[in-house]
């Protein structure tokens, strides 16, 4: 298996993207449409994870009044394991830092409790209280 992750950029890609975010957040769990796609998707960078030209994961990143968010990191069901979610956090850290409007800024994230063993593997820390986000838990955490 081959993982390659791409920057989107043309709405053939985008769609293929919200696909696999509608298959893993509003199907799997439950989390209302008007919940997962919201103002921030014309303003955010989206990454597409691929298995040669199979989509697989995707996640999106976008500058914050508080820093660089990222966000919606997915990864369909028979591709879990498998390193992707890794391969996502790489390529998307490293497309926030070669963004020309990139300035050492934060990065952080709202990580769903089972999550936080990957995002720490990249230097992600826990920061504050477990909160509820669309009836998951949540625990911001912030890349040291």
């Amino acid at each position: 298996m081959a993982i390659r992750v791409i920057t989107i950029d043309n709405n053939e890609d985008l769609a293929k993207a919200f696909k696999i975010r509608e298959e893993v957040y509003i199907v799997e769990q439950e989390i209302p449409r008007a919940e997962e796609f919201d103002e921030f998707e014309d303003e955010s960078i989206h990454l597409l994870a691929l298995d040669g030209a199979t989509p697989c994961g995707v996640c999106r990143w976008r500058f914050t009044e508080n820093g660089v968010k990222l966000e919606r990191f997915a990864v369909l069901q028979s591709y879990r394991g498998q390193q992707i979610g890794s391969a996502l956090v790489s390529a998307c850290i490293i497309s926030i830092i070669e963004h020309p409007d990139y300035k050492d800024q934060k990065m952080y994230l709202n990580a769903q409790l089972s999550a936080m063993p990957l995002y720490k593997k990249f230097g992600f820390e826990p920061e504050g209280e477990v909160f509820m986000e669309c009836d998951i838990e949540h625990m911001k955490m912030v890349k040291k």
